[in-house]
């Protein structure tokens, strides 16, 4: 395949410097794929396709009229990570997730950051997933978030910069695990050359998070189950998977039942106590007790349990309120309060329409700007200005003016790309980077993480929903530090 006529066309790219010279830490790479005989990295690409079908590895779109499955599309081509720049972005999110920790933690209980003025206390209190009911909960270790994924993105001027956090129910990381698997039996040679560091470990990692935060009570060996909402779930192959991968069970909320003030779980030999549950079903549906009556999907009673110390959650109830796209433009002040240092990894620089010099602004430069509502996810609720129509820009500038604490806006970046499969040539495509940190008695950063591509030329948005793909991605290791290498 011809390497040699690829386009940056201005663009950072990932494998590429500015010249269209490949990347010192890509050349293997491009050099491997160079040698290949015209037509086989696309017949690799199908038998990848194939195998991710017969595996089952699909998501689901709410909405779709179909109804149906699709493959979570999938692109040969890594994204390589230097080991420095790794160092510096793990850094980055282990400062990043202690604070936002912290800032959950104080938030139901002391409130000093609002005390102190640093957050408007009325930003809080109209959150969408701040919960009251969590107030005075004290989980083990005083950790609110298990599980995160933070998006990350790189702009045309090479900074990486944090996009959004993801601390409820965080989805993609068994994508990032049969990528790789996938990509082991394509290029095993580059892999055994570049030094790539694993990502298998995950499975092990999470369950020890998870046995990390069992209340004191329980056994040597706590029970560990996985909460889902159900096979309808999007995200359902995951949950299963991610089950099946830390030997657990998975369960639903009809499995379980609050028996003597603790959580059990119905077996075929009667209740048997549970210690920790991973849960990956919303707050809303968590407990029709204390949250939405109307839910069929939780279990009456656990957060009194959760509450007593009896049952731990993750994520914990209530973590929520750091999701919101306008506190996560507060996310600096939260790390020079908690940690009095300043962030290692910078926002996207981010307006806030319910200031009234920001609203003006946003207003007049909709069509350069990137407008998304501040609870919405997926790609949904947002506006890329530049690419919208003057009806989709009229529509959002009346949202706006309606309910401007729900809105935030930023500057259309110009994503990095990566070379991706099209047809029988590479393009590029723009790319973001979610990588998984765990927080249990410390902090992981799982090297790597699922880096989201948009398909579509052109495109900005990387959602599966939305039309994107994902890549695998490599995190090299300078080979003086003498870990264990991926074979």
């Amino acid at each position: 395949m011809q390497v040699s006529s690829y386009q940056v066309e201005g663009f950072h790219d990932e494998l590429f410097d500015s010249q269209g010279q490949p990347r010192e830490e890509a050349r293997l790479l491009l050099e491997t794929i160079e040698s290949l005989e015209d037509g086989e990295l696309l017949r690799y690409q199908r038998v990848a396709e194939a195998l991710l079908l017969q595996m089952g590895i699909t998501f689901n779109v709410y909405g779709d009229s179909a109804g149906a499955e699709r493959i979570f599309p999938f692109d040969l081509v890594p994204r390589i990570v230097r080991a420095d720049e790794w160092d510096w972005i793990e850094r980055g999110l282990k400062q990043r997730i202690h604070a936002l920790n912290e800032f959950i933690d104080d938030i139901y209980h002391d409130q000093k950051i609002l005390k102190d003025k640093v957050i408007p206390e009325e930003i809080i209190k109209s959150a969408a997933f701040y919960r009251p009911q969590c107030r005075g909960i004290n989980p083990p270790g005083r950790v609110w978030c298990h599980i995160t994924g933070t998006d990350l993105v790189r702009h045309g001027d090479g900074q990486v910069y944090v996009l959004e956090d993801n601390l409820r129910v965080p989805s993609g990381v068994s994508y990032v695990l049969e990528n790789r698997d996938m990509m082991k039996r394509t290029f095993p040679r580059v892999f055994a050359g570049l030094h790539v560091r694993p990502v298998d470990i995950y499975p092990s990692k999470l369950l020890e998070t998870l046995q990390s935060i069992a209340p004191s009570r329980a056994a040597d060996h706590p029970t560990v189950v996985l909460m889902t909402p159900g096979m309808c779930n999007s995200a359902y192959f995951e949950h299963s998977f991610l089950a099946q991968r830390m030997g657990i069970q998975l369960v639903e909320g009809r499995d379980l039942v609050v028996e003597d003030s603790w959580v059990c779980m119905r077996t075929t030999k009667g209740l048997r106590r549970v210690d920790v549950i991973y849960r990956r079903i919303d707050d809303d549906f968590l407990d029709p007790n204390a949250f939405r009556p109307d839910s069929l999907l939780g279990v009456p009673g656990i957060l009194e349990v959760y509450r007593a110390g009896r049952v731990s959650l993750a994520n914990a109830p209530g973590n929520g309120v750091a999701d919101d796209k306008v506190v996560y433009a507060y996310v600096p002040e939260m790390i020079r309060y908690y940690e009095g240092a300043d962030p290692i990894l910078p926002n996207v620089p981010t307006f806030l329409c319910w200031r009234d010099s920001d609203r003006q602004h946003v207003l007049q430069n909709l069509d350069k700007l990137v407008v998304k509502s501040a609870n919405e996810a997926g790609g949904y609720g947002m506006l890329v200005g530049p690419h919208s129509t003057a009806e989709q820009r009229e529509e959002f500038a009346a949202k706006i003016v309606a309910k401007p604490r729900n809105y935030i806006a930023q500057p259309t970046l110009a994503l990095s790309r990566v070379p991706t499969l099209v047809e029988d040539r590479l393009e590029g495509r723009h790319v973001d980077l979610r990588p998984y940190i765990l927080y249990g008695k410390e902090i992981f950063v799982l090297p790597g993480g699922l880096t989201r591509v948009a398909l579509r030329r052109g495109s900005l948005v990387v959602n599966s929903s939305q039309g994107g793909g994902s890549k695998d991605t490599w995190v090299l290791s300078p080979a003086r530090e003498g870990v264990s290498y991926e074979q």
